[in-house]
């Protein structure tokens, strides 16, 4: 319920956006330069407004002269964050198939890149965490790294906590090493990122522990069915009358 509450209404986004996501102005293309200033604002400051981002590109796909291939990569970026819901594919819903922008000063470089962050998200999606970081580092996503991630606060952070939400569900114990793949962490580094957080490391097993939770408990269940005999006489007399 809290993180249903969060994605509707996070605490960052003000009145003013309120009322632009909620209200008439939604599809008033004059505000499209207010909700991308808000993006930015995000990318900055580690927040994330997913219904914000969906309302630009809504105003893209109804106007298409107002299209901008770096706000929709940083879009998809934040949305890749909040796996394992479903941001990241209504991004992708609201993107309509278009031939590149010849109007832009320099080269579109959303058909080469969407292909490579869908390949990211369905990495992540799969739970795929160690290939995820193999491709994210990879010089196929250089370009991405270099001019988009490199500015979005957190990013690798936020990445690691999708993992971390995944392995809580998922182990009671995993292995130092196993879990640094997952998270592209090694040595002190990982050892602070577990403690912060609140898992065990033992050093002398390489093995970290992870609290109970009812995610990652496996408990019996023993289910129970109390017939009485009334209902059970209507039933062989059902099958009495069949016959």
């Amino acid at each position: 319920m809290a993180a249903t509450t969060a994605w509707l209404s996070p605490p960052s986004r003000t009145e003013l956006i309120e009322n632009l996501v909620s209200g008439v102005d939604r599809y008033n293309p004059s505000n499209v330069g207010i909700l991308e200033d808000y993006l930015y604002h995000q990318i900055r400051s580690e927040e994330y407004d997913c219904l914000a981002n969906l309302a630009i590109l809504k105003l893209y796909q109804f106007n298409p002269d107002l299209f901008n291939p770096d706000v929709v990569i940083n879009i998809l970026l934040k949305a890749l964050t909040a796996e394992p819901f479903p941001d990241f594919n209504l991004c992708i819903s609201l993107l309509d198939d278009r031939p590149p922008n010849s109007t832009l000063d320099e080269p579109d470089p959303l058909p080469t890149l969407l292909p490579l962050l869908m390949n990211l998200y369905n990495l992540l999606h799969q739970c795929r965490f160690s290939a995820f970081w193999v491709l994210y580092r990879s010089d196929d996503l250089e370009v991405i790294r270099e001019n988009y991630t490199v500015e979005c606060a957190g990013f690798e952070d936020a990445i690691r906590e999708v993992a971390a939400r995944s392995v809580k569900a998922t182990f009671t114990r995993i292995s130092n090493e196993r879990l640094g793949t997952y998270v592209d962490l090694s040595g002190p580094e990982l050892e602070v990122w577990v403690a912060k957080q609140r898992w065990t490391f033992d050093s002398s097993t390489g093995v970290v522990s992870i609290p109970p939770n009812p995610d990652n408990q496996i408990e019996s269940v023993v289910i129970q069915e109390h017939i009485k005999l009334p209902q059970l006489s209507k039933v062989i007399s059902h099958t009495v009358q069949v016959k």
